[in-house]
């Protein structure tokens, strides 16, 4: 598997956690009980880490041959 094919992987990986945070945030905004908006604000914050890890390494692995590419500190040694 290639570097470009592991970033679509990501990036398709990425959709059902970004559709997921989209109705979890709709849940939130008619949510009425406190303990309801406590769930719904736990499981965002859950999630979106999950979601920019995706992201970044998608981007990661999509440029990673580009010269003058400047990657993350985050993902080098």
């Amino acid at each position: 598997m290639t570097l470009a094919e592991i970033s679509k992987t990501y990036r398709q990986a990425a959709q059902p956690l970004r559709a997921r945070l989209k109705q979890l945030r709709t849940e939130l905004a008619q949510a009425e009980d406190p303990e309801q908006i406590w769930h719904l604000k736990r499981r965002i914050a859950e999630l979106t880490p999950m979601l920019t890890q995706m992201n970044e390494l998608a981007e990661l692995t999509e440029h990673y041959y580009e010269k003058g590419y400047c990657r993350s500190e985050k993902y080098t040694l």
